[in-house]
Formats: C-alpha cells, structure tokens, sequence
C-alpha cells in the first residue's frame, strides 16, 4: 500500500539547496470553432505565456451549433442595446458590500472605454451575455431546483461553510442541500455540507485504473469543494480542480447534467451564453484583473506596506533560491501573470514554467478525514500499484500513478482575490489563509529542511490578502 511518496520532492529539494549554495539555480484547450454570427464581438486573446511570466488571457470558445432559446427569457434584455445599460445589468450590485466605491467606478469605466473606443471591443457577445446571466441564475433545466448561481455565489464564486449555514437557516430545502449536497448523495442530511462545504463528485476512473474493493466500478464517489469561478475562465483555462473539463462548454453541461439533475438537455446556444456571461465583470476580483482580460495587460505583485508584508513578499517573487531556501519558495507554482503556474526554479517535475498540477500534501495528509480508498493503477508495462489516497486527484484522470504531476495532484490555483474564496484547497480542509499557511510549514518540514517560523507565516498571510 503506498500512502505518501515524497522521496522524489524530497530528493529535489535536497538539488535545489545543492545549486542555491553554489549560486545556481539560475492556457484554455481548444474548443470547437463557430462561425461569427452578426453579433458576434469578441476581442482576439492577448499574446500567449512566455518566460518572462507574462500569460495568455485568452476567451471562452463558443461551440458550433445553434438551438432553441431558454423558455422564459425576457424579451426587453434580448433586445438590450444600450451599452450602459448593458453595463448594469451585467455586472450589477455586489450583495456581499465587498467592493468599495473607487473599484465599482473603475470597473463601469474600464468596460465603458472597451466597449466605447475604436481600438477596443467587448471580449464577449453582449447579445449572449446578457441572456446567459438569466441562464445562470434563473434556468433549472427541470432538475432539482438548482440554477448555477446555486453553488456559484457571487462574492466568492463557490461555497463556503459560513455561507451554508446562513442558507440552511434562511430555508432548510435550499436546493444546494439536494443530491451531492447531501450527506448520503440522495438528498438526505446536510451535516457535512453545513460543516465543510464539500459536494459528492463522481469522477469517472481512467481505463487502468480500478477500486481494489469493486473492480468492477468504473467511477468514484469522492467529497470535493466548489470549483470557484472568479477569474474563471476568462483568465484561468484548466477547469475543475483535477482539469478533466475539456473546455467550459462541456464542463456547464456535464454540471447541468448532474449536479442539478437537469431532464431539459440544454442547447448548445445556451451553453454558449453561459460561457458568455463568464466574461463579463462581476466574475473579476479586482479592476487589474478585470483589464488583464479585457486589454492583456498582466498585474503585478503589491510591493506591501506594512513590515509583515514587505517580509512576505519575497515568498511570492520570481528568483532562484537564497541562502535560506525562502525566497520565491512560493512562486514555485504561483507564478506567472495569474499566479497559477510553476516557474523554471521549481526543483520537482515539469521543472519548468507552466506547470498545472502539484501535490502539496492535501491528500497524504488528509487533514479533512475523508474516508480512504485503495486504487488499484496497472501500468504500461502491465505491473500494478496500488495507491492508498482519500482523493489521487488527476491520477484518476489521466492513469498516471508514477508522475508527481498527476499522483494526488490538483490544479494550482490563482492566487489573485484568494481573500474571497476561502476555504482552501481541493477538500477545503484549510478553512483560513492562516491554515493554509500552517499546512505548507507542515509540508516543507515533510520533503525538505525549511523551516518556516510563526512569524514567516503570518507575513505570509499578510501578503496574500493584498492579493485582490
């Protein structure tokens, strides 16, 4: 049985101290092409990732075909043709009161201006987009009640606990409590749901890979936090946590399909303006962000003002290892314009810029207590391993159970308006930015000699909420 294999990250690390001593050291998948409609006003993606750390921003594709409206769509926003009023029917109040004043007013200027000059354009339909917004919070598919504004609010673009709870109270039958929200996956109990935040996902098994208990199985019943979609996907491509979503259309139809039990199958016009309305404001953390996808240009990191935030910057920047191993530990995988992808200092595979998916440790440590299951992997050559894990993550997507990059490996993610999106990682088992913290410092004491200090911690956190 293999639990934890961190002999080569820790091998790695042991590299990187080597050449750091010596002074060394020194993307969405393609989707299906449509044809322009007469509407159609989509701006060209900016240019692709390159090694200086600038990223692709690029737009979601819309699929080919056409199909039948949504019933119910309201003939005045289908006929909406006033770009400022489009503009507050897009992005609308923000419920939370998170947003102050200055990035309201940065946001409704910054899409006037796209939408208004002669060298800019909307990156979306508005057509579609505002349409897709009553798809988004209004149409159930004649399912179980839920819409995808259900799981996806709007001030975090997930779920958390407190906000389960506060929906729990507000109405015990709240749709977000149903099926894979429920305690059993049929709609009984909410305990784990109210507590953790956590859906019931079923992930189908990839062709060499089975359950030792029921080899027969094909898929696996695994509890997985809410994928958030701020900044997704118009800025972050890779799509649930262990990327099997092939683009956004499919991943809104197989969500469609299952977590709200749809019997209506939506048309691929719908789809499409689901996806529209993903680009449009509200699902932006912040005005940099909001321009980094509309115009291509990259933010970049807060130099901090505090003394704790100017120490817990340089966790965060681009540069080979010092003496202590601290400096850029983080920008390993948080780097890039999105801070969502692995630099060329990193010591573990792909040892390069734009990796994906890393295992920290989430799953060895199971801090979550999810129930652990046994995998059986069968490789190329026809020999077995089998993997003791709660969740092996994109090993069960793609087979791979010798790669650090897809063994309990999830997707790395933004860490650009993270304040908001708590809890953390792929199981939500670090409820706070502090708990993050003391995971990683739990982590790097596992595969390497770092130490990171109380005080290191807590800058750490301080630097992360400037992050917006």
């Amino acid at each position: 049985m293999n639990t934890c294999t961190w002999a080569g990250a820790a091998s790695a690390c042991l590299i990187l101290f080597g050449l750091a001593a010596c002074g060394g050291g020194g993307d969405e998948p393609t989707t299906a092409s449509e044809t322009p409609s007469a509407q159609a006003r989509a701006i060209a993606p900016p240019p692709s990732s390159t090694a200086s750390g600038a990223a692709t921003a690029p737009s979601a594709a819309a699929p080919s075909g056409e199909g039948p409206s949504a019933p119910g769509l309201d003939a005045a926003e289908a006929e909406a043709s006033d770009p400022d009023e489009a503009i507050e029917l897009l992005h609308g109040p923000d419920p939370a009161g998170r947003e102050d004043a200055a990035d309201a007013q940065a946001r409704s200027e910054l899409l006037a201006q796209s939408t208004r000059s002669g060298h800019h354009r909307a990156p979306f339909d508005w057509l579609d987009a505002l349409l897709g917004r009553r798809l988004f919070e209004q149409e159930r598919f004649a399912g179980n009640g839920r819409t995808c504004a259900t799981c996806h609010e709007r001030a975090s673009g997930s779920v958390s606990p407190a906000s389960a709870r506060a929906r729990f109270k507000r109405n015990p039958r709240d749709p977000l409590f149903l099926a894979d929200g429920s305690d059993d996956g049929q709609g009984h109990g909410s305990s784990r749901m109210r507590r953790d935040a956590t859906v019931l996902v079923r992930v189908p098994l990839a062709d060499n890979v089975r359950l030792l208990h029921d080899p027969a199985a094909r898929s696996v019943v695994l509890r997985r936090g809410i994928a958030s979609t701020l900044n997704t996907p118009a800025l972050d491509p890779v799509l649930m946590q262990d990327g099997r979503a092939p683009n956004l259309v499919e991943q809104a139809r197989d969500a469609i399909a299952g977590h709200a039990q749809a019997r209506r199958t939506p048309s691929a016009r719908e789809l499409r303006r689901i996806a529209e309305f993903q680009k449009t404001p509200r699902f932006f953390s912040s005005p940099a962000l909001l321009r980094f996808a509309y115009t291509g240009q990259a933010p970049t990191l807060p130099e901090g003002r505090s003394e704790a935030e100017v120490r817990g910057r340089r966790f965060f920047i681009d540069a080979p290892p010092g003496p202590d191993f601290k400096t850029g530990l983080c920008a390993g995988c948080h780097s890039g314009a999105m801070l969502n992808e692995t630099n060329e200092f990193l010591p573990v595979p792909p040892n390069a810029r734009g990796g994906r998916f890393q295992s920290v440790g989430v799953s060895e440590f199971n801090a979550a207590g999810n129930p652990v299951l046994d995998f059986v992997f069968r490789r190329p050559d026809g020999s077995e391993r089998i993997v003791s894990s709660p969740d092996p993550g994109r090993a069960l997507v793609s087979g791979k159970v010798d790669d650090p990059e897809h063994l309990n490996a999830f997707k790395t993610p933004s860490l650009w308006g993270l304040q908001r999106t708590a809890p953390y990682f792929h199981d939500n088992s670090a409820r706070t930015l502090e708990d993050v913290a003391a995971h990683y410092a739990r982590f790097f004491a596992a595969v390497s000699p770092i130490v990171l200090t109380e005080e290191e911690q807590r800058d750490m956190v301080a630097y992360m909420k400037l992050l917006r």
